[in-house]
């Protein structure tokens, strides 16, 4: 057994064995060999090789284990596994390591038939203070502007506590020891509701880091739970973000942690899916859920591109009437002469060039559910058909004396008020009584904005996938625009905006310059009158200097990879780089695809 050998070879490295309580703030590997087992230390920074070979720093024996097998290096107090090309590989907690894996205490690694688990006896940390709800919602709004100055990412966590009895600074005290860094905040946001944000972390690490604190609140609180979002993946919005974070964990199981996104709210309808995240609208599909059981007409007022036809098909889809058609007419396109017909139907010869018989779409949806999006706009004879129609569950198609039976039920809507229409006298009162038996009202989506970002990257998703490309990242500047825009024309011009955007963006990241100019130019609400205007000049075109100053350090990033064959540790140390903060924008800037060029 070389171990002890081991030991002592890397223990030479060391200057001086240090003093107990420096000692207490080591990383320690706890090595496993046959029969015999042995302490080995780590460095605070540096790194040690491990195998069977002569020169390597931690020395083992067994045949199992390749002479280079692997290497541990320690930055920053974090400790991180590679593998080296070995014969049997490394692998941590039984998943085969790719890269640098960081370890965490208590990771139990493989090296064939070596075992190596980390143990790190840190010198106990200072808990960080307890920001109230205010100063939470201020320090998330500063870390929000670094974001979109730096390009940088921050995660919010939060955590469910429900009833517990410890104390608020024992559960602080319990976080912390969940791995907690000194740049972390810890703020209560509501009765039983612990928040901590996490700056500069991927989502993946700032999932791992909610892992972590569950399992190191569970003893205190045995049904806690956590929910993550993060910036500028989940929204620019400090509200938006803590709200999205909070229903995550809510959806999440006890003891689990709940991740924001697309998925966690898209409600499957049938053949349809919605994407639900904002309360209000939660409760207004509740509320169609429960109007769908019964059979009276439901009148949905809503702004354009509001989703008033996805209401309507959630009625038709949780309703008896789902197995039959689900037919959609938008009034306003429908030509005066031929409304009636569109409705009723016609027999062949009721007017020039009706050549055949055909069914109206009253008849076509019978047994099913007829939406008629902006009704408003029928004229006042076609409107008395229509209510003689819901009345009598009878038509009469055009050219005919004939009445047949229908069974339908109307779905109708409406941006208007229909009530200040029948006081104008532009719609029958009776027929707005019989329309309006149920009311529902659909919020614009600039005021639902959590939905903002999930229905950007669902659209964007969707709209690579389309176009044939790889998935898009939206920039920390990109998100913010997107966020901040009025958006008058509702979901249906947010999705415009990203079908364009992925038609024209060139690189793996929206930026700002992919978006159109209207969300370019906005100026908040409280922006002064522009001045009068000066003299013609020729037009300049400018861009982000943040986007142009991304560009640039994209381009040195790949310039200081190729010079060092692609090894991060060495490229970054080549342009002044923190090594973690070349990590993370490595990854935003799409330079994991970036290949060795050929000699």
């Amino acid at each position: 057994m070389s171990t002890p050998d081991a030991k002592e070879t890397l223990d030479a490295h060391q200057p001086d064995s240090p003093p107990e309580k420096e000692a207490a703030e080591r990383l320690y590997l706890l090595v496993f060999e046959g029969d015999s087992s042995s302490l080995c230390p780590l460095p605070r920074e540096g790194e040690i090789l491990i195998g069977r070979g002569s020169t390597a720093d931690l020395r083992v024996q067994d045949a199992s284990v390749s002479r280079h097998h692997a290497r541990v290096s320690v930055t920053d107090g974090v400790a991180r596994i590679a593998d080296l090309d070995s014969h049997n590989g490394v692998k941590v907690n039984g998943v085969r390591v790719e890269g640098a894996q960081p370890l965490r205490n208590g990771d139990v690694v493989e090296l064939g038939d070596v075992t190596l688990v980390l143990n790190c006896e840190a010198r106990p940390r200072a808990t960080p203070p307890l920001l109230d709800a205010n100063a939470l919602q201020s320090r998330l709004a500063d870390e929000l502007e670094r974001v979109v100055r730096y390009e940088r990412s921050v995660g919010v966590v939060a955590l469910e506590l429900g009833p517990f009895t410890a104390s608020l600074a024992e559960l602080v005290r319990a976080a912390s020891g969940g791995g907690l860094r000194r740049m972390d905040v810890v703020g209560q946001q509501g009765p039983g509701q612990l928040v901590i944000l996490l700056p500069e972390l991927t989502r993946d690490e700032v999932e791992d880091s909610a892992r972590h604190l569950v399992e190191a609140l569970l003893p205190l609180v045995p049904g806690a739970r956590a929910g993550l979002a993060t910036a500028p993946r989940d929204g620019m919005d400090a509200d938006a973000l803590l709200s999205a974070a909070r229903a995550a964990a809510l959806a999440a199981p006890t003891g689990g942690v709940g991740v924001s996104g697309p998925n966690l709210y898209r409600l499957e309808l049938g053949e349809r899916s919605v994407i639900v995240a904002d309360a209000a609208m939660v409760r207004i599909y509740e509320q169609l859920r429960r109007l769908a059981s019964s059979s009276i007409a439901v009148l949905i007022h809503g702004e354009t591109g509001s989703g008033k036809e996805n209401a309507a098909w959630a009625v038709h889809h949780w309703s008896k009437r789902a197995s039959g058609p689900f037919l959609a007419v938008n009034c306003a396109t429908l030509v005066e002469a031929l409304a009636e017909s569109t409705l009723f139907g016609h027999e062949r010869g009721a007017f020039s060039g009706a050549a055949t018989s055909q069914a109206g779409l009253f008849e076509q949806a019978s047994g099913g559910t007829l939406f008629l999006d902006e009704v408003a706009e029928l004229s006042l004879p076609v409107q008395a058909k229509l209510l003689r129609a819901l009345d009598q569950k009878r038509i009469t198609r055009l050219g005919d004396t004939r009445e047949r039976p229908v069974d339908v039920r109307i779905v109708a809507a409406t941006h208007q008020s229909l009530a200040d229409a029948v006081k104008a006298g532009r719609f029958r009162e009776d027929l707005f009584f019989r329309l309006s038996t149920a009311v529902v009202l659909l919020r614009p989506l600039r005021s639902r904005p959590r939905e903002v970002p999930l229905l950007a990257r669902a659209f964007l998703e969707e709209a690579c996938a389309r176009e044939g490309r790889p998935p898009l990242d939206i920039s920390a500047a990109a998100m913010e625009l997107l966020c901040a825009y009025h958006w008058e024309g509702n979901v249906r011009v947010l999705k415009g905006v990203m079908e364009r955007a992925a038609a024209m963006a060139d690189g793996p990241v929206l930026e700002p310059s992919h978006l159109p100019d209207a969300l370019q130019r906005q100026e908040p609400d409280d922006a002064e009158p522009p001045s009068p205007p000066k003299a013609p000049e020729a037009p300049r075109t400018f861009r982000p200097i943040a986007e142009e100053l991304r560009e640039v350090e994209r381009q040195r990033m790949l310039e200081a990879l190729e010079a060092t064959g692609g090894v991060q540790k060495h490229a970054a140390r080549l342009i002044g780089m923190p090594l973690r903060t070349f990590a993370l924008k490595y990854k935003q800037y799409g330079l994991s695809r970036w290949t060795r060029p050929e000699t």
